[in-house]
């Protein structure tokens, strides 16, 4: 009996990562491929079930900043040594037809934005502060990380191994929670406060990355904010962050990208 919690401590200890930039300790027991897998195939559903806009510029537009922050996240990675973290990715963007402002990235760079956002990005440079921020998601493995705490809410200590392998239906309702898969498979529960700021962070360095002035991100938020009228929930309610905070996150954050950015115009 004295040994579960020996085992327990070495199987955590085994399952803890760290997100790149930020260094923060999680913990992930998901395998990746698996995870993966079943992102292709949430991610077909959703865009088997909506409408995907081709041939306009807005949808031009998205696949373009994908692929150019793409290749910038993973160029950036390279230089820290943390390649290993995208060599999987297949990355995807879509426009989907839906009034919703909203965006999301599942592992493995399922990237799906929807018509209702474009007018608040206005520009290519607004739509890569959302592309940023969506892409640094997956990039942290925030998706792995709520769906092992799920997991270790339900099973605990070494009995996760055992339900991963044992009980798929499970595992793949915790992913659906994990990603809001449900009624509407394109929409997506709030990340934490703690994963949108480190979304938050990381975004503004992909985007720098690319060429793109990551001082847009907190006007992109001014006009988020704008857009709601002010109206939000108390953020001890809500697990985003207010747009004041966010901004104001933003701009503390800001030295480190917008170095990256200099350097990145000089070389255009």
């Amino acid at each position: 009996m004295k040994k579960l919690p020996v085992l327990a401590f070495v199987f955590f200890f085994w399952a803890c990562g760290s997100v790149p930039i930020t260094g923060r300790k999680q913990l992930n027991l998901m395998d990746g491929q698996q995870l993966q897998a079943m992102s292709l195939t949430q991610y077909q559903k959703a865009l088997q079930q909506s409408k995907v806009v081709t041939g306009t510029a807005e949808s031009q537009r998205v696949k373009k900043v994908g692929q150019r922050l793409a290749l910038a996240a993973e160029e950036y990675l390279r230089s820290k040594n943390q390649a290993d973290l995208v060599k999987d990715f297949n990355w995807e963007f879509n426009l989907l037809q839906d009034d919703a402002v909203n965006a999301w990235c599942m592992p493995g760079g399922k990237v799906a934005f929807y018509t209702g956002i474009m007018p608040i990005c206005e520009t290519e440079v607004g739509v890569a502060v959302v592309m940023g921020h969506e892409i640094a998601h997956a990039i942290a493995r925030h998706g792995n990380e709520r769906m092992s705490q799920a997991m270790v809410q339900q099973a605990g200590g070494v009995m996760l191994a055992v339900a991963l392998r044992d009980k798929p239906a499970e595992t793949q309702a915790l992913f659906n929670t994990a990603y809001g898969i449900g009624s509407s498979l394109a929409a997506t529960l709030p990340f934490s406060r703690l994963h949108e700021r480190e979304a938050d962070e990381l975004g503004l360095i992909f985007m720098a990355q690319a060429g793109y002035d990551p001082k847009e991100a907190p006007r992109f938020w001014e006009r988020m904010k704008a857009r709601s009228g002010g109206q939000q929930p108390p953020e001890f309610l809500s697990t985003h962050p207010s747009h004041e905070n966010r901004v104001e996150h933003l701009n503390k954050k800001m030295g480190k990208a917008y170095t990256i950015y200099l350097k990145q115009k000089d070389k255009m």
